[in-house]
C-alpha cells in the first residue's frame, strides 16, 4: 500500500511539473513552413498589452538540403482578433527579416500568422526531406506597454549616445580638415613668395647680363672703329 501511495504521489508530482513546463510562455521559437502556406498560433492577451515581434527567415537549398538567407524573400505578417469576428489589427508585408508591433485594444485571443511569399516547397516528412522549405525564427516580447517602452527607450538612448559619439568624431575630422587646409594655404603662400623672389632675381640677373652684353658690344664697336682708323 505504501509503495502504491508513493508511486501515485510521484506520478502526480511529475504531471504537475509537466503542466508547469507547458504553461511557461515561449517567446522565442522557430518553425518550418512551405511557400504561401500560413503558419498560425494563438496568444491570449490582456487589454493594453504591447507585443513586439522580430523574425528572420532562411530558405532551403534543394541541392544541399541546407538553409540560407534569401534577401529577395517577402513575408506577410497578420494578426487577427478572433474574439471580434477575426478583426485584423496587423497586416504587414516585409522582407526576409523584420519587425512588427501591435497593442491589444481589448482582452482576448489573437491569431498571429506568418506566410512566406515563395513557391519553394518540400515533399514533406514522408519523402525524407526537411519539414518545410522556409525556416522562420520568431522572437516576441509580450508585456506591459510601459515595460517594453522602457526597454526601447534604453536601446534608443544607446543609439543616441552612439550618434553623439559619431558626431564628435565628425567634428574632430572637420577640425583636422580645416587645419590641413590652413597648412596647405600657408604652404601655398610660401611657395608663391619663393617663386616671386626667384622670378625677380632672374629678371635682375637678365638685366645685368643684358647691360654687360650691351657694354661689351659698345666697347668692341669702338675698338673695331679705332682699328680701322689706324
Amino acid at each position: 500500500m505504501a509503495s502504491t501511495s508513493s508511486t501515485s504521489w510521484l506520478s502526480a508530482l511529475l504531471a504537475f511539473c509537466a503542466i508547469l513546463c507547458l504553461s511557461v510562455p515561449v517567446n522565442a521559437l522557430y518553425f518550418y513552413i512551405d511557400g504561401r502556406q500560413p503558419k498560425c498560433f494563438f496568444e491570449e492577451l490582456p487589454k493594453d498589452t504591447l507585443v513586439v515581434g522580430t523574425y528572420s527567415t532562411q530558405v532551403i537549398n534543394q541541392q544541399s538540403n541546407t538553409y540560407s538567407v534569401d534577401s529577395s524573400l517577402k513575408v506577410l505578417i497578420t494578426v487577427d482578433e478572433t474574439f471580434d469576428n477575426d478583426h485584423r489589427v496587423v497586416s504587414k508585408r516585409d522582407g526576409h527579416s523584420g519587425r512588427f508591433t501591435f497593442s491589444a485594444a481589448d482582452a482576448g485571443q489573437h491569431r498571429i500568422c506568418v506566410t512566406a511569399d515563395t513557391n519553394a516547397a518540400t515533399g514533406g516528412w514522408l519523402s525524407g526531406a526537411p519539414a518545410g522549405a522556409v525556416k522562420v525564427t520568431l522572437d516576441m516580447a509580450i508585456g506591459e506597454t510601459s515595460k517594453i517602452e522602457t526597454e526601447d527607450k534604453g536601446k534608443i538612448q544607446d543609439i543616441v549616445q552612439k550618434v553623439k559619439d559619431l558626431n564628435g568624431r565628425l567634428q574632430d575630422i572637420r577640425r583636422e580638415q580645416v587645419f590641413q587646409r590652413e597648412r596647405e594655404a600657408e604652404f601655398r603662400d610660401q611657395s608663391e613668395a619663393t617663386n616671386s623672389r626667384v622670378v625677380r632675381w632672374t629678371l635682375i640677373q637678365m638685366a645685368v647680363l643684358s647691360a654687360a652684353c650691351a657694354w661689351q658690344l659698345s666697347h668692341l664697336r669702338s675698338f673695331f672703329i679705332k682699328q680701322k682708323l689706324t
